[in-house]
């Protein structure tokens, strides 16, 4: 091995192969497994962020609503517990993905997004949330020229559509904010995400919908829905679940209705996280408001500062598993962990030294849009939202919104969106899905090296709306 990979494999070196989230000792104990038959109003499938708000939010609108919450394994041991806590006001996968995809409803969407952010923080507020919710924005910054001439365009183009809030920095400007030598320049979106301790929320939600009547039942995986009577029974592996409706929040996992299947894969993302920085090496890097950052490249890295000065390193390497499997063994990949710490280096050479506490990965819900989709089952009786493509923190309460709407069978600001209304193109079967996302991972790794230029694969892609992201 070469000295520096050595130096880069020894920062590993004392890293724990679990989420750094989860491995905190505020996580509350495990609740008992569903044993015989319940009955309910609305039994959301799903113990994430999308099954918490759907439980949640259905009490709020309907204190004598009978809610039951089942989970397959605990409360935010998925996704929930394991993303870098970056909860974004955006629907659309950011403002050029909408613009793409829905330009003649992109100014409702936003206003959307910024009333569910808006929502998030008084919710954290009023259930008395401990999650370290912090307001302070995110920045994406460029790395290579081509990066910061788009930064410039989405700028004018969210200045043309009348979108405030966004702030361009120059290379000194964004060096001011946080110090690396990589960065060339940023747009700072000042109030459009918040930076939280992603487990406490998972965790907080429990404890709210408990405190509302919700009865939740964790390692009790739905293995079978089929209609009953009027309603539904969802069978478990110690019993069953009789409901009026059902709200699936499964995400990732395979869905109860097997048509949605097709419309999503799991992408494994990677994570690091640091030891906690002294008062110099946070001099060092300056990082004094705390914003969330994302660099532009398709190949993408996340980073933020958490409350006791750690720095999180996230993404780059966006992993399919042939098949769509989603498996335990997905979770850990030694060689993308090298990899991240390479590149954490590169971008902060200043803290040399500093070793990684945790490392871990898992499963996110892609779809060939980048952002959620909707529909009903079993005559309106059921309910799912998925395909969040790693913005599920802040827009699954809105997805949330969705399902209880869906399942009340009205017509609301929300139902009537062409998002809503309508799902992005499916995934093909085995092999064709695997050799397509083989092929476009590598033109999009192109791209990059390539001053940012899409190959023809690239624009087919682009002019049939399927794509693929983390």
């Amino acid at each position: 091995m070469a000295p520096a990979a050595m130096t880069f494999a020894s920062s590993l070196s004392d890293a724990q192969p679990v989420s750094f989230w989860l491995d905190d000792p505020a996580k509350p104990g495990a609740l008992p497994a569903l044993t015989g038959d319940e009955h309910c109003d609305l039994l959301v499938i799903g113990g994430g962020y999308s099954g918490l708000w759907t439980a949640l939010l259905a009490k709020e609108r309907d204190p004598g609503r009978d809610v039951v919450l089942i989970e397959g394994h605990e409360v935010g041991w998925a996704a929930s517990g394991r993303n870098g806590g970056f909860c974004a006001a955006s629907l659309t996968h950011g403002l050029g993905n909408g613009l793409a995809r829905w330009p003649g409803e992109l100014a409702k969407l936003e206003e959307l997004g910024g009333r569910n952010l808006d929502a998030i923080e008084a919710a954290v507020a009023a259930y008395s949330i401990d999650c370290d919710f912090e307001r302070t924005g995110e920045i994406d910054v460029a790395t290579e020229p081509h990066q910061l001439e788009e930064l410039h365009e989405t700028y004018e183009e969210a200045s043309r559509l009348g979108f405030t809030g966004l702030e361009l920095l120059d290379q000194d400007a964004v060096r001011a904010e946080v110090n690396s030598p990589t960065f060339l320049g940023g747009l700072w979106d000042r109030r459009g995400v918040a930076m939280l301790h992603p487990a406490r929320l998972a965790w907080g939600l429990k404890q709210a919908c408990q405190d509302l009547g919700v009865r939740i039942y964790e390692n009790t995986r739905g293995t079978e829905l089929a209609a009953s009577g009027a309603g539904t029974a969802v069978r478990t592996p110690y019993g069953r679940v009789f409901a009026r409706s059902v709200a699936l929040g499964t995400n990732v996992f395979p869905s109860l209705v097997r048509r949605v299947r097709a419309y999503t894969v799991p992408v494994y993302d990677y994570a690091l996280m640091t030891e906690p920085l002294t008062a110099e090496q946070l001099a060092a890097i300056g990082w004094k408001r705390r914003q969330g950052l994302g660099d532009s490249a398709n190949q993408f890295h996340y980073f933020r500062i958490t409350a006791d000065h750690r720095i999180l390193w996230g993404g780059y390497d966006a992993i399919y598993p042939y098949g769509g499997r989603v498996s335990p063994e997905m979770d850990h990949r030694p060689e993308t962990y090298l990899k991240l710490a390479s590149h954490f280096f590169d971008c902060f050479p200043q803290l040399e030294g500093v070793r990684f506490s945790h490392a871990w990965g898992g499963a996110i819900d892609t779809c060939s849009r980048f952002s959620a989709f909707f529909g009903t089952a079993h005559g309106g009786k059921v309910a799912y939202a998925a395909g969040y493509t790693g913005l599920g923190v802040g827009a699954t309460r809105f997805g949330a919104e969705v399902m209880l709407d869906l399942l009340s069978g009205e017509q609301t600001e929300r139902t009537e969106l062409e998002m809503v209304r309508k799902k992005p193109l499916p995934f093909p079967p085995e092999p064709v899905a695997w050799a397509g996302i083989g092929l476009t991972k590598w033109a999009l790794a192109r791209a990059d090296a390539n001053g940012g230029r899409r190959n023809v694969w690239l624009k087919a892609m682009d002019r049939i709306g399927l794509g693929f992201d983390s």
